[in-house]
């Protein structure tokens, strides 16, 4: 049993060191934050997976809070949930298995979420079998003599290579039957990490689809290597000239993949949870601000380390709670402009309740005029640079620094935007809409202590098991990210005007 749960049955914040609980000494706020963390990455919320009946007990406590702290409910008619219709398709471990079959006789089976993986599609074919073929970058021009093969592609993520989209746009239109994704062990702004969690595609009944394509698989950089190696060729090698963005040549693997794919589907619901705190100037009643944190996380799943329970601590259970904090601090004392307070779900399945809360928003929650989006925050070490997102797009770059500036916080820009962060999580929805939005990261230099320790946070915890309450939080980073954040808060909520896009925005909208 993981103390998270021990933490919401004593009803107290049990003393567990220095790494995983707040001093007597740290601020009450601080000290609050940190119990309602606790509270919804305990083992009994069970991660939160969209649909499960623990992501249902987190719904129904946020909701509580919510009420109790004076929020009024935002959601379907008086209540504080705005029902999603859900379903998916799921590969299941039993039934299925990849096997790599070499010319020479020699046989390699792929463990399926720790070496590979698919991406579960509409009417998967259950079986998928053709001889390998590695295709470099897999840009059209590679895709030579692939009719009826599996292609193996380098799985390059940096601006000017190839997408993932555009690899299996290439390979789909040459005929091929399958793509693989080989990791690039050169990205080490979010490197790699394995096993997966599960292979899952969901989708919205009237918003979304389940994915219709060619099977689009990822393989680990060591399977390729120990793959390639068995025809005596040097996949290291190969990874690396990618890693290094050089010319790569196209070979046949000869091999043959043989795979089998069991799925499974399901139809379930899941509630995002909307409060609104009315403002008190009734000219901007309809000019709402919407902070906005998802509360799903990814449950049970492939075990690291003997622990199956995904917890989400700091994903992203740490900032559901920082809405449930400014609503307690606030308890019921508006703003000029109404606060909207959204912890939405199945952002880990893509951005599932985000989507459809911009795409139909409720009478309790109209259509913002700005959003200040909670996620990928890591207080981790001391809080003394904040990267931006959407920083260059709106207005709300210059207010943010306008607050951030005279605490001693540097704002920058995003300095890794192959990561596509802007675009990963739930203020994204609303920017294709036209609503400026902004959300954070706590930022690093390369090479500092804080920078070994951000590392360490995708290597280690993200999306994994260990992101639970045994996670290192610096608490006074924490307590200042709250002091900028609740300003930031009221500073949109009581200007004058609402935030304005920048004319020179790539995001702005266009109608």
């Amino acid at each position: 049993m993981k103390f998270g749960r021990t933490i919401v049955a004593a009803g107290v914040l049990l003393s567990l060191g220095a790494c995983a609980s707040v001093s007597p000494a740290h601020d009450a706020e601080t000290a609050a934050w940190w119990r309602t963390t606790a509270a919804l990455s305990g083992d009994d919320m069970e991660g939160r997976d969209t649909g499960s009946a623990g992501y249902d007990r987190a719904a129904a406590y946020v909701a509580e809070r919510f009420r109790g702290a004076g929020l009024a409910p935002a959601g379907d008619g008086d209540t504080y949930f705005q029902r999603l219709n859900l379903h998916d398709v799921e590969v299941i471990n039993e039934g299925t298995s990849f096997t790599v079959t070499h010319a020479n006789g020699a046989v390699r089976a792929l463990r399926f979420l720790h070496e590979i993986s698919v991406t579960p599609t509409q009417d998967m074919a259950p079986h998928i079998a053709g001889p390998l073929v590695f295709r470099g970058y897999c840009a059209a021009a590679d895709m030579t003599d692939v009719r009826g093969a599996v292609v193996v592609c380098f799985g390059a993520r940096r601006p000017g290579q190839t997408t993932s989209a555009s690899r299996l746009e290439a390979a789909t239109a040459a005929g091929a039957i399958a793509v693989v994704n080989v990791d690039d062990p050169g990205f080490t702004v979010e490197p790699a990490r394995w096993p997966l969690a599960y292979a899952r595609s969901v989708a919205v009944t009237g918003l979304s689809e389940l994915p219709r394509s060619i099977p689009v698989m990822r393989m680990s950089a060591q399977a390729f290597g120990e793959m390639t190696s068995l025809d005596g060729a040097d996949g290291a090698a190969v990874l690396a000239r990618g890693a290094r963005g050089e010319p790569m040549q196209s070979f046949d693997l000869h091999a043959t993949l043989d795979a089998r794919v069991a799925t499974r589907t399901r139809s379930y619901t899941s509630d995002n949870v909307l409060a609104v705190l009315p403002g008190t100037d009734p000219a901007l009643a309809h000019e709402p601000v919407l902070l906005i944190a998802h509360l799903d996380g990814y449950g049970y799943g492939t075990p690291v380390d003997g622990d199956d329970l995904y917890n989400g601590a700091l994903d992203d259970a740490a900032y559901v709670a920082t809405l449930i904090t400014l609503a307690d601090e606030r308890h019921g004392r508006g703003f000029r402009r109404p606060l909207i307070f959204a912890a939405v779900t199945g952002e880990e399945k893509g951005l599932l309740g985000s989507r459809w809360l911009a795409a139909h928003p409720t009478q309790g929650a109209p259509p913002p005029i700005a959003v200040l989006n909670l996620d990928q925050l890591r207080p981790l070490y001391p809080l003394t640079i904040l990267t931006t997102l959407g920083l260059d797009d709106s207005t709300l770059g210059q207010t943010v620094r306008s607050i951030a500036e005279p605490m001693g916080i540097q704002v920058r820009r995003d300095l890794e935007p192959e990561r596509g962060l802007l675009r990963r999580t739930d203020h994204w929805p609303f920017m294709q809409r036209g609503v400026p939005s902004v959300s954070f990261l706590f930022g690093v230099d390369p090479g500092t202590e804080a920078h070994a320790r951000y590392i360490d946070w995708y290597q280690r915890r993200y999306h994994a098991p260990q992101d639970d309450l045994a996670t290192p939080i610096d608490f006074d980073a924490q307590a200042k990210f709250h002091r900028f954040y609740f300003a930031l808060v009221e500073a949109v909520a009581n200007a004058d005007a609402p935030p304005q896009w920048l004319p020179d925005s790539p995001n702005r909208p266009t109608q």
